[in-house]
């Protein structure tokens, strides 16, 4: 649809971008608020209206994380199904290396930890779910040793290996900031492909009137 509309001349790629943006917004905060609240309350987290919006927003800015990485990997891909495999395929790999699975200690460096588990959006939502649940919690210490209660930030930062250095609000825009990202590799994909598109196929063009003349050389 955005191929032929573009032909047509009746928007660029930028407005393209914007618009796809903003028309998915509403739909994937809805999404968020009902299952999202039904799942928070169900579950007996935190108590109180800002645990609740944290939980609510990490929940759908990570839903725009996953509508913009898979409109960036369909717009590299030939086809629909190979879109869906691609995009299955690079979101497995981001939640087997986001801290959950495989603590990040435990987790080999080269490649696995150094770069994919920090540029995996999992491990910055994890980490602020996590913040937002226990930080302000103190459990009893059932070990002989020790003081009586173990605060949950020492709990996050020992038993799960978080980085406690920032608060949870920086893992959100960590996130945030990686939507943006996506959405900009977005456009400068479709810039890139319509400038290309018209060299590629002019480079064929010329290819296959040079074979017709060598298959059928004038008398």
């Amino acid at each position: 649809i955005f191929g032929r509309e573009r032909l047509n001349g009746h928007y660029d790629v930028g407005t393209y971008v914007i618009g796809n943006t903003l028309f998915s917004i509403p739909y994937l905060l809805l999404t968020t608020l009902f299952p999202g609240a039904i799942a928070y309350y169900l579950a007996h987290l935190q108590d109180g209206a800002k645990h609740f919006l944290y939980f609510a927003l990490v929940l759908f800015v990570c839903m725009m994380l996953v509508e913009s990485l898979m409109i960036l990997v369909a717009s590299l891909v030939p086809n629909f199904f190979m879109g869906i495999i691609t995009g299955a395929g690079v979101q497995a790999i981001m939640i087997l290396n986001g801290g959950f699975f495989r603590l990040p200690n435990d987790l080999p460096k080269p490649v696995w930890k150094y770069p994919m588990f920090y540029i995996s959006f999992h491990k910055y939502a994890n980490q602020g779910l996590y913040k937002n649940e226990f930080e302000v919690l103190a459990f009893p210490n059932g070990l002989v040793e020790g003081p009586a209660t173990i605060t949950g930030e020492s709990n996050l930062r020992e038993t799960w290996q978080m980085e406690m250095g920032y608060s949870k609000w920086v893992d959100l825009g960590i996130l945030m900031g990686m939507v943006v990202f996506y959405r900009l590799m977005f456009l400068g994909i479709l810039k890139l492909s319509e400038k290309a598109r018209p060299v590629v196929r002019g480079f064929l063009v010329r290819h296959r009137k040079q074979v017709t003349k060598v298959l059928d050389p004038m008398p």
